[in-house]
């Protein structure tokens, strides 16, 4: 009877470097945006590094980047789906790396979410502030939580790319496989002598044959 395979222990340490960036990116997400709602009108523009930087305080019903204005409700949604998710999947990270990359995917998702369960004009329907702008680079203006969004899902991709899995091991590509396997035919071959051959060159099986002819090369009989 076939054994039950015993479950992989959840890694505390990675839990927690994974709390640790959700809360890091939320407080920095919710702190910038407090000072600016309460320092910076709306639509008055306060350049930073001139035009490479500014600041402008905008409500956004959208999603990230202000788009898709008119579907507050379904990105409010989606923000908790993802929260969810990355929730119930912390159990299976080993890995540092995914550890905090979920991380602050989960602190700039609860970032935005936030503003729009407790912001106006009503919960689940709140405007999430925004308020860098970066004309340079994109026409739309963003805040904290969705440029973590950004970093984090850039080194998703890299990890993916690279093969590292939740579990801190690293993916071995097709091509790798095959030339390991090779590696470990050749490497056998190289171990076993051929039949009937001994390393130092003798023919194995005349050694060990008895002689049958006595010391005149026929039957002593």
């Amino acid at each position: 009877m076939d054994r039950p395979v015993p479950r992989a222990k959840v890694s505390a340490r990675a839990i927690a470097a994974l709390a640790f960036a959700a809360v890091v990116v939320v407080t920095l997400d919710q702190v910038t945006k407090a000072l600016v709602v309460a320092k910076l009108p709306e639509g008055v523009v306060v350049p930073v590094l001139g035009s490479a930087l500014q600041f402008l305080s905008v409500r956004n019903p959208g999603a990230a980047f202000s788009f898709a204005v008119n579907m507050t409700w379904v990105f409010s949604l989606i923000s908790a789906a993802v929260v969810v998710a990355i929730i119930v999947y912390a159990r299976r990270i080993r890995s540092m790396w995914w550890a905090i990359v979920l991380g602050m995917l989960l602190g700039g998702a609860l970032g935005n979410l936030t503003d729009r369960l407790f912001r106006e004009p009503g919960f689940g329907r709140g405007h999430v502030v925004d308020f860098i702008s970066t004309p340079w680079m994109m026409p739309a203006i963003y805040n904290v939580a969705d440029s973590f969004i950004c970093v984090s899902m850039v080194v998703f991709v890299l990890l993916v790319i690279l093969g590292v899995n939740l579990d801190g091991t690293r993916a071995v590509s097709e091509k790798r496989q095959r030339a390991m396997a090779e590696a470990e035919s050749q490497a056998s071959d190289a171990a076993v002598p051929a039949s009937g051959t001994a390393t130092d060159g003798t023919d194995t099986n005349r050694a060990s044959r008895p002689a049958a002819d006595g010391p005149l090369g026929h039957d002593a009989t």
